[in-house]
């Protein structure tokens, strides 16, 4: 396969404004098509949606709600916006618990957010979806398990999860939805950290809809460097298993103010990838602030926040995508476009550096 001609989708995470999609909320749903209408007019073409973890009562609801969702967005004109999905385990519904019927209830919650991502028309669901996020493992004794004890205890927990993740790829691939596990720094979940435990991991699952999102944020703080990773990107597009990308700052923030080595990082991504390129920021919202102990100021959210002084959370998505689409271009060695709007990062104060 050789390097796209021409930029790929980009695509913007909904943690910017919101961990929770409110699709029964009539009020919201406005709020969420004025969103879109923004970002779409700077360039993006899909959002990813967290889709909240709620009750096994409520999945049928849920269904629904997520449906009229979709059905309220194209009805405003949005018929040609992508959706993914951003999904985690819980403590409660966990593949890789020792509990046998958490097992079953992360099978059936897992698919029930299956079904969500088709009905929301997405053909990608993205997340932690073997461990729990944030649930680090502790004795019975409630004293944390770290080191070599932990990464015995995983091994179990992968070995237990594989064969429900393989039996939720099957489900998954009747629904035309591609299952991206993604990899998450040892700062913030215990396990998979690293990409390649995540590839050791899909060596014993059979489905090939089961694969991974690679996430630059992650892959700096915790990856084994870009020679080895580009032999990992090589080999999970052989397996046909590379489903998903996103580019975020390690900080979380602003990705025009960030540390990201976009070409060794990029490159060997794009000589076998041709799917959507996604930004991930963490906006200083309810559900992100505490669980990441956000210490930089909120990007204010228009509509929603009374205005300051500061980048909102429109300028700093737009600083985000132009400057993705600069390091993209280079890349791939194409033309620079005329664009007329002022370089954001020019104009951007120096406070949005975090």
């Amino acid at each position: 396969m050789s390097k796209p001609t021409s930029l790929p989708d980009i695509y913007l995470s909904f943690f910017q404004f919101s961990t929770d999609m409110k699709p029964d909320d009539l009020a919201y749903r406005e709020i969420v098509v004025k969103h879109i209408k923004q970002l779409t007019s700077f360039g993006y073409s899909g959002f990813e949606f967290h889709i909240a973890p709620t009750s096994p009562q409520n999945y049928h609801q849920d269904l629904q709600n997520y449906s009229d969702l979709r059905h309220y967005l194209d009805s405003q004109g949005l018929e040609e916006v992508k959706l993914t999905t951003n999904v985690g385990a819980t403590a409660s519904c966990d593949p890789s618990s020792p509990d046998e019927q958490k097992q079953q209830q992360g099978l059936e919650y897992l698919k029930s957010r299956v079904d969500i991502t088709a009905a929301l028309r997405g053909e990608i669901l993205m997340g932690p979806i073997i461990v729990p996020y944030n649930v680090f493992p502790t004795t019975d004794s409630n004293e944390p398990i770290w080191s070599d004890r932990l990464q015995d205890e995983l091994a179990v927990r992968y070995q237990t999860a594989q064969p429900i993740l393989n039996e939720l790829g099957i489900y998954a691939e009747k629904k035309n939805v591609k299952l991206a596990i993604e990899p998450i720094t040892h700062w913030e979940t215990p396990g998979p950290n690293k990409l390649s435990q995540l590839i050791d991991f899909l060596a014993g699952i059979e489905s090939k809809q089961v694969g991974v999102i690679i996430d630059c944020a992650h892959e700096i703080l915790d990856g084994d460097g870009p020679e080895i990773f580009k032999a990992q990107v090589a080999e999970l597009a052989r397996q046909s298993r590379l489903h998903y990308v996103q580019v975020s700052p390690p900080h979380r923030g602003a990705v025009h103010k960030s540390w990201i080595p976009w070409k060794s990082f990029l490159e060997p991504i794009l000589e076998v990838y041709q799917g959507p390129i996604a930004i991930e920021m963490f906006n200083a919202i309810p559900g992100l602030v505490d669980l990441v102990r956000l210490s930089r100021r909120k990007f204010w959210i228009p509509g929603e926040d009374e205005p300051n002084a500061y980048p909102n959370a429109y300028e700093i998505a737009d600083a985000a995508i132009q400057k993705t689409q600069q390091e993209l271009k280079q890349i791939l060695n194409l033309a620079p476009e005329v664009n007329n709007r002022v370089e954001a990062e020019n104009e951007l104060p120096l406070s949005s550096m975090v």
